[in-house]
Formats: C-alpha cells, sequence, structure tokens
C-alpha cells in the first residue's frame, strides 16, 4: 500500500521515520485560510482534511494520504508561526511561565481497491512552559528558528528545556499524533 504524507513538515517527516514507515512526501499546497464560523477543532480538522484531500485527488490507486496541523492556543488566540523577530518575541513572552494548549489535526483518506476509508480526527495536549529570561527567549530566536513553528518554538528541539511538562501526547506536540495514525494504518502496513 503506497503511503503519502501530504505535509512539508520536517517534523511530520521525523515522527513518520520514528515509524519506520515506507512512504512518500507530497506537498499539498491548499489554502490554509480559516473559514469564518469554525470552532478551533473544526479549523484544525478542515486544514488537515484539505491538504490530504488535494494530495489524494492529484493522485491514484491503492494509498494512504496523511494530512495534518497543528496550532498553538493562548486563551483564545491561535499563535500561528511568527511573522518576524517582534513577532516571536510576543509570542514567548505570552507562553512562558503559564501553559497553553497544542491542537494537531490528523486526516487519513485511504482507496483500498474498491473501498474508500475517511478517518479525520484531532489530539489536544497542554504545555506548560517555565519562566524565561529575555535573554533566552532571544538567543531561541537567534539559533532556534521559530519561523515556521506554530508558537515559535520546537518542543523537540534544544527549546524543551522551557517545557515544565506536558500533558497529553507528547508527539502531538511535535506535529503528528502517531498514535492515533498507528491505530489507523497498522492492519495496512
Amino acid at each position: 500500500m503506497r503511503i503519502i504524507l501530504a505535509s512539508q513538515s520536517p517534523r511530520r517527516k521525523e515522527l513518520m521515520d520514528l515509524m519506520e514507515l515506507n512512504y512518500e512526501v507530497i506537498v499539498s499546497h491548499a489554502d490554509e485560510t480559516f473559514k469564518d464560523g469554525l470552532t478551533i477543532e473544526e479549523q484544525s480538522k478542515r486544514l488537515g482534511y484539505i491538504k490530504a484531500k488535494a494530495v489524494f485527488d492529484k493522485t491514484e490507486g491503492d494509498r494512504i494520504v496523511i494530512g495534518s496541523d497543528t496550532m498553538v492556543l493562548k486563551d483564545k488566540e491561535v499563535l500561528e508561526k511568527p511573522k518576524n523577530k517582534e513577532d516571536a518575541i510576543r509570542m514567548l513572552n505570552l507562553l512562558k511561565n503559564t501553559d497553553h494548549r497544542v491542537i494537531t489535526s490528523l486526516t487519513i483518506l485511504i482507496q483500498d481497491g474498491d473501498k474508500y476509508t475517511e478517518y479525520v480526527d484531532y489530539d489536544i495536549a497542554k504545555v506548560y512552559f517555565k519562566d524565561m529570561s529575555e535573554k533566552e527567549i532571544l538567543k531561541w530566536i537567534e539559533e532556534g528558528n521559530p519561523y515556521d513553528k506554530a508558537g515559535g518554538y520546537a518542543i523537540q528541539s534544544k527549546f524543551g528545556v522551557f517545557v515544565d511538562k506536558v500533558e497529553g501526547n507528547y508527539f502531538t506536540v511535535v506535529g503528528l499524533p502517531i498514535h492515533k495514525l498507528y491505530d489507523v494504518i497498522k492492519n495496512y502496513i
């Protein structure tokens, strides 16, 4: 069975490699604009779905297409990828010495012979940060490339020293709930 990851995220690729799957990457180039009137959970599921569906529709044959989207939520604000240094500083100051939620959606579209199956879900983890000095924040921004990461941080990097604890699945925070992914695809691999 052909397995396709509909993402250009290096973190999702690392997690797929961790699962020792034989897969390929096809980037969806889907429009990730938020749709009015949806809850954050619905937004997340929608974005993961449209990424997977765009790739599914461009491919043929028996296949599993995996789409995902990760959002960092502080109170009611969605912290996307920082636009610039000032935005990264603002986000990390907002997150320091407090907790926030990370939601990662998971869409799996499966074509197995004449049977088509859709799995659309999400997972949420709560992340607690320790306090960070301005010097520590600036050092992370200079060395950690926060601009391709929701919330401006990567828990699996050296930034992890600022994480006090995680309630929920660690891999959800990294960017792909592999525990849920495995349960859906294990009978196909």
